[in-house]
């Protein structure tokens, strides 16, 4: 990001903690709202009241009243971190640059209205409050949770395309079969998401206190050790 003539670092600052409060507003307020009432009688006006915004505001974070309850899911970093991560190989272990794919994913996007940033009193309460709102209405609401898995296999389509790329870079000869290119790129994939899977599980067991991507780290080490362990 480039900063804007005239502007500090400490206002950037500023302005990028309150867009992450304004998010968390509105999501605290549609989740709030939706348990109360129940989703179908929950309106964007509404939310927006809550959440003490306006309309125009709410569609500037959100689309839809079901993407404020659904919740951010990670996208790809840029394609600069994307080619880093296919240039690395072979010499670099596959899960490590997916590891930090998959953190660069976490780091440039705003999962769960700023989850990521949340590790110190308040925020870190108020984001553990957040988690299990979220948690305890997609357990109840079955077309919610289809929507955010369906979210999710997107990206995990977009993530093992990009894992056949660095396949491919490493072993040429994989590009001429098609089939145990796009099964072995989801084999690598199945294993990244389940390092993901597990580092959102403790983050969300010990109440958000760390950084996710801190977490995320973590879990990818332990998934290395596992795998030394298995030889």
């Amino acid at each position: 990001m480039t900063a804007e003539i005239g502007t500090s670092e400490g206002e950037l600052g500023l302005r990028e903690r309150k867009r992450i409060a304004t998010r968390r507003a509105i999501q605290f307020a549609a989740l709030e709202l939706a348990t109360e009432r129940g989703f179908d009688h929950v309106t964007v006006d509404e939310i927006s009241h809550a959440a003490n915004v306006s309309p125009r505001t709410f569609f500037n974070y959100f689309p839809s009243k079901e993407s404020a309850i659904i919740g951010e899911l990670p996208e790809l970093p840029d394609e600069a971190s994307i080619e880093r991560f296919i240039e690395a190989g072979p010499a670099e272990p596959i899960l490590d640059g997916m590891g930090r794919l998959l953190i660069a994913a976490i780091e440039t996007g705003d999962l769960d209205g700023g989850l990521d940033g949340a590790h110190e009193g308040e925020n870190a309460a108020s984001a553990k409050e957040l988690h299990a709102l979220r948690r305890s209405l997609l357990k109840g609401n079955p077309e919610l949770f289809a929507q955010r898995m369906a979210s999710m296999h997107k990206f995990e389509d977009a993530l093992s395309a990009v894992v056949q790329r660095r396949l491919a870079h490493d072993e040429p000869a994989l590009a001429d079969d098609e089939e145990t290119l796009h099964q072995r790129a989801r084999l690598v994939t199945y294993v990244a998401f389940a390092g993901m899977r597990h580092a959102w599980s403790c983050w969300a067991d010990h109440g958000g206190v760390e950084p996710l991507a801190d977490r995320l780290r973590s879990s990818f080490a332990e998934l290395q050790a596992l795998g030394g362990q298995l030889r």
